[in-house]
């Protein structure tokens, strides 16, 4: 179903969707989409469709969990009451089991990851036309590293999700290790987690093609 006359895409989930985006809601004006993928979203949908109104807003939030994404979630998200939505969040859930790793009430298991998103989705996916769920990922293409596998099954808990609530799935982590094939991972990611320009054009090249909006150049 492609985006209509006047629709708005809200765009929530952690630091990678936040990227310095405007408090208390990040909207185009005056650059408050942040400098990551949403606005690069928000700039190719203006550049074709000029006469559309098509409009992205940022809710993503840095360092968030999904439990911390719940907690707001009716706030920064019903709301809006957006036509579409694109949800990225579990980089964090996996992340602070590492660096977090004595402070295990910081971390969110798996089956608690899992059923909090799935009870975010249920309450949304009638409200709404069309649902993106990006993949957690990290930009590590070695499968036996403790923190990518962990990550890779925080993943696919998002896709079995996206099935059941006929969501689009975008699957961030394949987009990176197709990525890092010809560049090394810190050489999108420093810390293999926060992509740099590269890595977020990617992300929104990825989004629109989700969309069916073009970008077959």
């Amino acid at each position: 179903m492609p985006m209509d006359r006047g629709d708005t895409l809200l765009m929530t989930g952690d630091s990678i969707t936040d990227c310095g985006r405007a408090r208390p809601v990040g909207l185009a004006a005056g650059g408050g989409l942040g400098n990551g993928y949403p606005a690069l979203v928000q700039q190719h949908l203006t550049a074709l469709r000029p006469a559309d109104g098509l409009r992205v807003v940022n809710t993503g939030t840095s360092g968030n969990t999904v439990r911390d994404l719940a907690a707001r979630w009716r706030e920064d998200v019903l709301a809006h009451a957006p036509q579409w939505l694109s949800v990225c969040i579990g980089i964090n859930d996996v992340w602070r089991h590492f660096d977090s790793w004595l402070e295990p009430r910081a971390h969110v298991p798996l089956d608690e990851y899992r059923h909090t998103l799935d009870g975010l989705l249920a309450e949304v996916r009638p409200k709404v036309k069309g649902l993106l769920l990006l993949t957690p990922f990290y930009v590590e293409p070695n499968r036996a590293d403790p923190l990518r596998a962990m990550m890779d099954r925080y993943g696919a808990a998002v896709a079995e999700l996206a099935q059941r609530h006929e969501a689009i799935l975008v699957d961030t982590q394949a987009l990176f290790d197709a990525h890092c094939v010809h560049r090394h991972a810190t050489a999108i990611a420093a810390d293999r987690v926060h992509p740099d320009g590269t890595g977020h054009l990617l992300l929104a090249r990825a989004v629109l093609k989700a969309l069916g909006q073009g970008l077959e150049a």
